[in-house]
């Protein structure tokens, strides 16, 4: 089969690697509709991340078809429209049953081999699905390709930033970064009950769309963010900042916006070596910091609802489409935010 490999820093190759087969009776083989290039993605591709074996299957963000079944499998047809989160889960584990899919005991991230062990990525015209039968969801009505695609990991890890974040009515939430999991940040605030959600960014298109998903907007080029939230909050800071950046800057920002006794939520991946404040300041501010990867398989079935009721473009973030045969470009494209690029979708 075709897919995007991993070559090294900055270099991502269209080439062929065998087509997925079933090794446990509890997979499923997906042939892939859509795939998605995703900002953590590009940890490896810049070389922050290390590990990942060369002529890797790229990505874990996609949906299709089932087109075979191990013969443990259960709820599951041949032919079936599904989606999934970009970590696999058991669904009976100890953390599978209290939510937190993301620590399920058998998870495994697709799109990871290191020396030959994980899984290969959804940035291929076919994928292997283990525990199929728990980490799949069938598509449901009134949910497109796209807006599965962002189910199992944008939109649910944007959600997650807001819930970790404890919206109450009547406070001032700050999301940092208006990259895709920023704006769906920004949803799941509002959805949350959040009356007053202010985004900050550099990049103008970036701030029009928090804007049209509901948000104020502050540009940090022209506007000091400090300033502007410490002037609305009575000299207190934010109740909570969700920072989706994964970057120092980023990290520090929170930090100085949010009040004493407020909470940090970060779900951006930070390779950094160390957090951007100390113990003592943490203690001095009473901080709640929250951080971790989303437990998409749990999240996406509870906006399932919220997708069907179409309150929000969600797949208005998805800017550029491409074929998988250009996907090398497209992480280029991606990469440097070309022409305005905010998320790109593949298509086998």
């Amino acid at each position: 089969m075709k897919a995007l490999l991993f070559q090294g820093v900055e270099s991502v190759s269209y080439g062929s690697i065998p087509d997925p087969q079933i090794i446990e009776q509890t997979d499923a083989i997906v042939k892939v509709k859509q795939c998605a290039i995703c900002g953590s993605d590009l940890h490896p591709y810049h070389g922050r991340e290390k590990g990942l074996d060369h002529n890797t299957a790229m990505g874990h963000e996609f949906v299709g078809e089932v087109v075979e079944l191990g013969n443990k499998t259960s709820g599951l047809s041949n032919g079936d429209k599904v989606m999934s989160p970009f970590t696999t889960n058991c669904g009976d584990c100890y953390y599978c049953n209290i939510g937190l899919t993301a620590r399920c005991i058998k998870s495994q991230l697709f799109g990871w081999l290191d020396n030959g062990v994980g899984l290969q990525g959804g940035q291929a015209e076919y994928v292997r699905v283990p525990d199929a039968s728990s980490t799949l969801h069938k598509i449901p009505e009134g949910v497109s390709w796209e807006e599965g695609l962002l189910l199992g990991d944008v939109f649910s890890t944007g959600y997650y930033s807001a819930y970790q974040a404890e919206i109450l009515p009547g406070g001032t939430y700050v999301v940092i970064g208006c990259g895709p999991v920023g704006l769906m940040a920004v949803i799941g605030a509002l959805e949350l009950g959040a009356e007053e959600v202010i985004a900050i960014d550099t990049i103008p298109e970036r701030l029009m769309k928090a804007r049209e998903f509901g948000a104020e907007v502050i540009d940090f080029q022209s506007e000091d963010p400090l300033g502007t939230i410490l002037d609305r909050t009575e000299g207190r800071g934010a109740d909570a900042v969700m920072e989706a950046v994964g970057q120092t800057r980023a990290a520090r920002m929170a930090v100085d916006l949010v009040r004493p006794g407020g909470i940090i939520s970060t779900v951006g991946v930070c390779t950094d070596e160390h957090l951007t404040f100390s113990p003592i300041e943490a203690y001095d501010k009473n901080l709640t910091f929250k951080m971790g990867r989303c437990s998409a398989r749990h999240f996406m079935e509870k906006l399932i609802p919220v997708v069907q009721e179409k309150k929000y473009d969600i797949s208005s973030i998805l800017t550029h489409r491409m074929s998988l045969s250009e996907g090398v470009e497209g992480y280029k494209i991606f990469s440097s935010k070309t022409n305005n690029c905010l998320k790109v979708v593949l298509e086998p």
